[in-house]
């Protein structure tokens, strides 16, 4: 059994721009690996449909690569493009995820409800979106590890061990 390979792309024009530190990208690392992922890296990608789909299309590519997870960009504000740019990709979806999120998400922060994140599977990768708060990320990630593993191993075919 091995670990899942994971992805984490920050959705921030900010702090494409470095004019703000990344915090929810470090944080989504965190939360993976005490999962049980291993993550292979942490990208950081302006709000911008073409490049979000570009990154996630790249990163989709290797069969390798289990999980996307993507932080931010999943609200209201005209920018916010990341549930656009994983429909775009994903050629199967996974509403149930996202449901999830935003289900246990309201019990704690009533503006969960608002998040547009959808989730869903490219080739063998599943991507989800999450939001761009630390503690939205946290939350979001305790709510999928009952399910994550299982998951992750349907969808890639692949016997890893993650989650709860």
């Amino acid at each position: 059994m091995r670990k899942p390979q994971a992805i984490v792309l920050t959705i921030s024009d900010s702090a494409s721009r470095g004019e703000r530190t990344d915090l929810s990208g470090p944080a989504a690392r965190a939360e993976l690996e005490r999962l049980g992922c291993e993550v292979v890296s942490v990208v950081i990608v302006s709000d911008d449909l073409g490049r979000i789909r570009e990154a996630l299309l790249a990163r989709s590519e290797s069969d390798a690569v289990d999980l996307i997870v993507t932080t931010g960009g999943t609200g209201l504000a005209p920018r916010d493009v990341t549930p656009e740019a994983t429909l775009e990709v994903i050629e199967k979806g996974v509403p149930g995820l996202p449901e999830l999120i935003r289900m246990e998400g309201v019990k704690s922060n009533p503006r969960a409800a608002l998040s547009r994140a959808v989730a869903g599977i490219r080739k063998k990768t599943l991507i989800i979106n999450l939001p761009g708060s630390v503690r939205g990320v946290q939350e979001s990630l305790a709510a999928l590890a009952p399910v994550l593993g299982h998951a992750l191993e349907v969808a890639s075919g692949n016997t890893v061990r993650c989650g709860g």
